[in-house]
């Protein structure tokens, strides 16, 4: 359902971002993030000059690979438009995200290896979504190789994230009346 009709306006920025799972030959999973930020109106940039409408103020790429257990094997970042010619300098930096898994604590854990002036804030944002991904594409991955329900680990972890996963709701009730917790539950 679209949103309501907005009031007048003028659009001046867009942020475009596109993830992607992928499954490798090597049963690892490579998680691939692109994002970039374009204005509409040229506007003066103390290192690239004028900015052209529609060209990039952001370019980044950053590919996380990650294993069967969803830690990280190797991490990739790129910056191919940026706002200041120091800011590819960082990019390195994120291969310190290998040995991380994604869990609870992640996002935390990733400030300590990559955030403040050891990152970059644009690419950090990305972590989020791209843990989301990886979680998503593995457990496509894991349903191919089994017929059944996701596995109870993966179940679990999946309760209370949001309004659908809450314990005490239809739908945990019904797929996996175990992990209910809301009234009635000997009678599911």
């Amino acid at each position: 359902m679209p949103l309501s009709e907005p009031a007048e306006r003028e659009l001046l920025h867009t942020r475009a971002i596109a993830i992607n799972g992928y499954l490798r030959t090597d049963g690892q999973i490579d998680i691939e993030a692109h994002m970039t930020d374009v204005k509409t109106y040229p506007f003066e940039n103390r290192d690239r000059g004028t900015v052209v409408p529609g060209e990039p103020l952001h370019g980044m790429w950053m590919r996380m690979t990650v294993d069967s257990a969803l830690t990280i094997t190797g991490c990739e970042a790129r910056m191919e438009y940026t706002p200041y010619a120091i800011c590819p300098g960082v990019a390195p930096n994120f291969e310190r995200l290998a040995g991380l898994a994604i869990k609870p604590g992640f996002l935390r854990e990733a400030g300590l290896r990559v955030g403040g002036a050891q990152g970059c804030t644009h690419l950090r944002e990305l972590l989020q979504q791209m843990a989301t991904v990886a979680f998503q594409t593995m457990h496509s991955v894991r349903r191919r190789g089994a017929a059944s329900e996701a596995p109870p680990k993966t179940t679990r972890a999946l309760m209370n994230t949001c309004h659908a996963y809450a314990s005490d709701g239809p739908l945990v009730r019904e797929r996996w009346p175990d992990l209910y917790t809301g009234p009635d539950r000997s009678n599911p």
